[in-house]
């Protein structure tokens, strides 16, 4: 009896020392932090790794997460200047930078986020109509934080970042809004439209000014080449004819004709001469023994013609 008596306290007691160690040794994780309490009052907050505790007179209250931490809030309706409710959802980054007064001053810093957040978000959307609020999401983002920076730090809090993940107007205003931008896109196509069509005309229309132009441009140099040639031509005629009568005249006076025979020589080189260009009309005297005459005695160098 007495052995199995003192079988149980033996097992009392070294349960009471297993117990007492469990409640003794505290092992805080990396970026966690303890608030611990010694009969009922903040005594001390441990860092991350090993402590001792005093067995039932120290307590560990509450463990605090270090890291920075993201809030999303359910979407909430809030009422724009121009009485329009939109719905918005917000995304919250914090940090607990003192644990103590998180613990302490506050019971739920996350519910104490979320209906601050709320209601500096009623306020600030309130000032704003609804294209103002769907415009100036960075504007939203820094008031809020700055509120909930200044409200949260004697929280033990700092507010990091907040962001409006959606901003989601009525349906109707929706349809509208789609309506609308359906009806600027169309207006700006049929403007590139226009602007197109203009400036394709503006093209062609100096197109063909220039093709005309280069067109009248060939037209007069080809008339001026023309009458070039032409020109040249009849100069060329010219002196060939004059050529034609220079080499008849040395031939007359180098070989010294009769009359028979000067006549027929003359009636002989006519057609030729005829062949040119610049000879249309021909004279042909009806004395052409008298003219032949003259001409020989011309050529004699005697000066007086025979008589008719």
């Amino acid at each position: 009896m007495e052995l199995a008596v003192t079988g149980i306290v033996v097992f009392v007691v070294v349960l009471f020392v297993l117990i007492t160690l469990i409640r003794t040794i505290v092992i805080v994780r990396q970026a966690d932090t303890a608030i611990v309490e010694r009969l009922g009052r903040y005594s001390r907050t441990l860092t991350p790794g090993l402590s001792i505790l005093v067995p039932v007179i120290d307590r560990i209250r509450q463990r605090v997460d270090m890291r920075e931490q993201v809030a999303s809030f359910p979407p909430q309706p809030v009422i724009t200047e121009d009485n329009l409710v939109v719905s918005i959802d917000t995304v919250i980054y914090f940090q607990v930078t003192d644990p103590k007064a998180a613990t302490y001053e506050i019971s739920s810093y996350l519910v104490g986020i979320e209906q601050l957040a709320v209601t500096t978000l009623r306020n600030v959307i309130g000032s704003m109509d609804l294209e103002q609020a769907l415009t100036s999401r960075d504007q939203i983002n820094g008031e809020l934080r700055g509120v909930l920076d200044e409200a949260t730090g004697k929280w033990g809090i700092r507010v990091n970042r907040v962001e409006l993940k959606a901003i989601d107007p009525p349906a109707s205003v929706q349809e509208a809004m789609e309506k609308q931008l359906k009806a600027e896109r169309e207006r700006r196509a049929a403007i590139l439209t226009a602007e197109g069509q203009k400036q394709a005309a503006i093209l062609n229309a100096e197109g063909d000014k220039q093709s005309e132009v280069l067109a009248a441009e060939a037209d007069a140099q080809a008339a001026v080449l023309r009458a070039e040639g032409e020109a040249k031509a009849r100069i060329i005629a010219a002196d060939a004819e004059a050529q034609a009568v220079r080499t008849i005249y040395e031939g007359l006076r180098s070989a010294d004709p009769q009359p028979n025979e000067l006549a027929h020589r003359y009636l002989a080189a006519i057609p030729e001469v005829a062949k040119g260009d610049a000879n249309k009309v021909w004279i042909l005297p009806t004395e052409l023994t008298t003219a032949l005459a003259s001409i020989r005695a011309g050529l004699s160098g005697t000066g007086t013609p025979p008589a008719s």
